[in-house]
């Protein structure tokens, strides 16, 4: 199970990943492909910047690199393996999936990058929920 206090929570649902409470995202849907990623400067719970220095997501793209991979390779086992379509065929699927998956594989990609770099703080994560509920 995906909980709270995990590193898989916070990439996958692009949650804060010091304390959990909230999205980095302006918008939590990554297909408005004009704010696709746009981040919060800080987290309102506890405070934490998201952009550590900067240009600091530009390495977020070789994480991008791979995440994109994975996808190509799901969708040619899929495709290939498991539909039985031809070579041509699982060519458009790669290229279907990696366009349809794009906005996704963006985010992907800057939770992966920022959570090797920040870890969840339990202690904080209670200050700041304490911290909210007296607001």
């Amino acid at each position: 199970m995906i909980r709270k206090g995990m590193k898989l929570y916070s990439i996958l649902f692009g949650v804060c990943p010091k304390c959990h409470q909230e999205s980095m995202y302006q918008n939590k849907n990554p297909y408005v492909l004009s704010e696709v990623i746009k981040m919060k400067e800080s987290c309102s719970h506890c405070q934490t910047k998201y952009q550590i220095e900067p240009s600091f997501f530009y390495g977020s793209m070789y994480v991008s690199y791979a995440v994109g991979i994975a996808f190509a390779v799901a969708a040619f086992i899929v495709s290939y393996n498991i539909l039985g379509s031809s070579l041509t065929v699982a060519f458009i699927a790669i290229v279907a999936t990696l366009i349809g998956f794009m906005p996704v594989i963006m985010r992907l990609s800057r939770n992966i990058w920022i959570n090797l770099f920040m870890s969840y703080d339990k202690e904080l994560a209670k200050k700041s929920g304490v911290k909210s509920a007296k607001q």
